[in-house]
């Protein structure tokens, strides 16, 4: 279970949250940590307009929603930043300051890797209420949807640490 972090919002997208998740230990080998970025949708003029402006603002900093994964360290002048430390990822782009907590296995995993998949979804998820505890099967029904998977963004964010 994972609970969704809140971050600033813009009135037309509405709240925006992040939800980061990693896989399970057990399952043997260890991959990319994922950070997951949301609307709920609660926007001035309703989720249909969440959606509009939070694809705009993705395409104003080249991310477009329903293409390839981008490689972020490719495109250093990308402004998303991630920063892990002491338990904590610190995301920063456009419109989406967020800090939230992560478990000890999604930091190893972040630091192991060098990068952690970050999806930004532009359809709304509206169960996904900050201070809300969301589970492993709401959390997987979310981002194993198709129209959710190809309407978002995705990329690989380079992680930063204050030591490095």
């Amino acid at each position: 279970m994972t609970t969704g972090n809140t971050a600033s919002y813009v009135p037309l997208m509405g709240t925006l949250s992040v939800i980061p998740w990693t896989s399970d230990p057990a399952e043997g080998e260890r991959n990319a940590p994922f950070l997951l970025a949301y609307s709920l949708g609660d926007g001035r003029e309703g989720p249909g307009a969440g959606e509009e402006t939070l694809r705009t603002v993705l395409g104003e900093i080249g991310l477009r929603p329903g293409e390839e994964v981008v490689d972020l360290a490719d495109k250093p002048s990308t402004a998303i930043t991630l920063l892990v430390e002491a338990g904590r990822a610190v995301l920063t782009m456009p419109y989406l300051n967020a800090q939230c907590p992560v478990p000890p296995e999604w930091e190893e995993d972040a630091r192991r890797v060098g990068h952690v998949y970050f999806i930004v979804a532009t359809k709304p998820w509206t169960d996904a209420v900050p201070g809300r505890p969301v589970t492993e099967e709401q959390l997987r029904a979310f981002v194993g949807d198709d129209e959710v998977l190809l309407s978002a963004a995705h990329c690989l964010v380079p992680v930063r640490s204050l030591t490095a």
